[in-house]
């Protein structure tokens, strides 16, 4: 349940969890939501998150509509937050599972947890339902043979209408910003998440299918992987290419050079005056490119499903923290050259696989792989879509906010501290409630002191049983050469290098070129740093992850589920990883 108490009695936000479908998990949605959801992002996003989520489950075909038409809205039935934290709904998960022919509960943990200790399974009432079979695998068979996503054109339309709609935000008035940071966004959210999802569900399910056939017909999985990766047109990775450009203009620039030696601390600012006052035309290529690069992704950055957070568009920053790691790196590593030399090997790849295989087997292999591209492909796209949505009110909140703050005293990012109910009144007195602010932020900085249980069933555990971060990082067992964690196959090859252990994006910690990167999650904002690395290890994340994505776009190993790799591996160990077997080996350690 919820922990955080308003002034006035009553649970803050948070969804109730199942008595029908209990265990949940941090699995996957960690890697969208790290952070603790503030009130007003959950309050709204909340209701039409939730239905959207359960549209995409009765269209998937796996669950049926009477199974669920009786739990209240207010129930996380594919997704939920408790204790300020997004969980998926691992019972749901499964049940879809476990109608898929030949397969079972469990396999949702492979697609969805990677590794760990979930808890068991317990078979639901009705849980093998033929009629369930038969519409979730017709659904299966029909996007396997679609050749186009239409859906996700109609909602670029929606949302480009969307934000040509949204108010100027220095002109706007306060109640003008207040509809955009909110209304509106809620009208439309749903169906564009609803989007996100389905087509989530297929290029989860096609990928699946496509490794099944290689199990089967080649006796080798890791062939699906190969034949996905360096497709190009992927969203996620796309911000990699701009800042390499960026990158290159900086290497070849002495100017440029020296501002950026200087550190990212204010960089921002002294390059733009270095613009203004010099002819150099590397600099002024610079400004104008990556003014570019905040208008294309300026929607980028950690947390970006969240107004709360900043992005690369409101603080530049961010972006130039991850140039500056680009610069150093040795052509080689350039997006375009990986991407080519993936490109030949897949191309080459798919045509002796092709010879393997017997004709009717070849025909369906055919139809997987070319419906699981374009999903996976996709899958980044819409994405995107949604993301980019919420930018545009994250611009017009954070100017709402800043106006509040001045005009109560209050700190940037008060706003997010607020329900949407509370939101007029707020507008209208924002000193009024200063008192209720400062008690959520306390209760803020309580939970973030804390690790959230990464599964629970029925009930989350009461806040004072989670596990201390600082405890955590202290009682981690560090590793010694020789040692080995067992993880999951991101991306298949071989690297060892120097471990650099990132937490945050923002902060690459002077990640360089061959070194391996270390990271607790990842998501799009994590994407340029793949390109500096040799190699990738993620403490959690599963065959559909971020990492995994990327990581198939660059060619570089890349293993996820490596529990607690970022306590365990110190910074600066010399590791192995093993992006075919799913294992990082320490070769040495400072």
């Amino acid at each position: 349940m919820w922990p955080w108490q308003p002034v006035g009695g009553g649970r803050w936000v948070g969804s109730d969890s199942s008595d029908r479908f209990p265990i949940y998990t941090r699995g996957n949605a960690g890697e969208v939501y790290p952070e603790v959801f503030r009130p007003l992002s959950f309050s709204i996003a909340n209701l039409a998150g939730e239905r959207a989520m359960r549209n995409a489950v009765l269209r998937s075909g796996f669950v049926r509509e009477d199974e669920i038409a009786d739990v209240p809205i207010t129930v996380g039935l594919g997704s939920g937050v408790f204790g300020g934290y997004a969980y998926l709904n691992l019972s749901m998960n499964r049940l879809g599972a476990a109608r898929v022919p030949g397969g079972s509960a469990t396999d949702a943990d492979r697609s969805y947890l990677g590794v760990g200790d979930p808890p068991p399974h317990v078979p639901l009432p009705n849980e093998k339902n033929l009629r369930a079979t038969i519409a979730g695998m017709r659904t299966v068979w029909r996007m396997s043979g679609h050749t186009s996503l239409p859906e996700i054109d109609t909602d670029r339309r929606d949302i480009d209408a969307y934000l040509a709609g949204l108010p100027d935000p220095a002109a706007a008035s306060d109640a003008e910003l207040r509809a955009s940071t909110s209304d509106d966004l809620i009208e439309r959210f749903g169906r564009w998440f609803e989007t996100h999802l389905v087509v989530s569900f297929g290029a989860g399910t096609l990928m699946a299918v496509l490794t099944q056939i290689c199990e089967k017909q080649l006796g080798d999985e890791s062939i699906a992987i190969r034949l996905v990766s360096g497709l190009g047109d992927v969203d996620s990775a796309a911000p990699a290419s701009a800042m390499w450009g960026l990158g290159r203009i900086v290497a070849d620039s002495p100017a440029l050079t020296a501002e950026f030696d200087q550190g990212v601390d204010g960089l921002f600012e002294r390059v733009r005056e270095l613009g203004e006052r010099t002819d150099d035309s590397s600099v002024t290529s610079f400004v104008a490119a990556f003014d570019d690069l905040l208008e294309r992704h300026g929607a980028r950055g950690a947390n970006e499903w969240d107004t709360a957070f900043d992005t690369w568009g409101t603080d530049p920053e961010l972006a130039l923290a991850l140039v500056d790691r680009m610069r150093l790196t040795d052509p080689s590593h350039a997006p375009d050259v990986q991407r080519d030399r993936l490109a030949a090997e897949r191309e080459q790849l798919e045509a002796e696989t092709l010879e393997r295989l017997g004709r009717p087997a070849r025909r369906l292999f055919r139809r997987v792989l070319r419906s699981t591209r374009m999903y996976l492909r996709g899958r980044e796209r819409a994405k995107t879509n949604v993301v980019e949505a919420i930018h545009g009110a994250r611009l017009r909140a954070q100017e709402l906010d800043r106006r509040l703050v001045a005009r109560s005293g209050g700190e940037r990012g008060d706003l997010w501290f607020l329900l949407i109910e509370e939101l007029d009144d707020y507008v209208a007195d924002p000193a009024a409630f200063r008192e209720t602010i400062g008690e959520r932020r306390e209760m803020l900085a309580r939970l973030e002191e804390r690790i959230p249980p990464f599964f629970f069933e029925g009930e989350q555990p009461p806040l004072e049983e989670w596990e201390l971060r600082s405890d955590a990082a202290a009682n981690a067992s560090r590793v010694e050469p020789g040692d080995v964690i067992a993880g999951l196959a991101g991306c298949v090859g071989v690297a060892r290098g120097r471990a650099r252990v990132v937490t945050d994006p923002g902060d690459p910690r002077g990640l360089e070129p061959g070194d391996v990167l270390v990271a607790p999650h990842t998501d799009p904002s994590w994407t340029p740093l793949f390109v500096p690395a040799d190699a990738v290890v993620v403490d959690v994340g599963a065959t559909m992850s971020h990492a995994v994505i990327v990581s198939r776009e660059l060619g570089i190993p890349c293993v996820v589920s490596a529990t607690d790799a970022t306590r365990r591996i110190p910074d600066g160990a010399t590791i192995e990883v093993d992006g075919t077997a799913g294992t990082v080996t320490v070769i040495d350690v400072p």
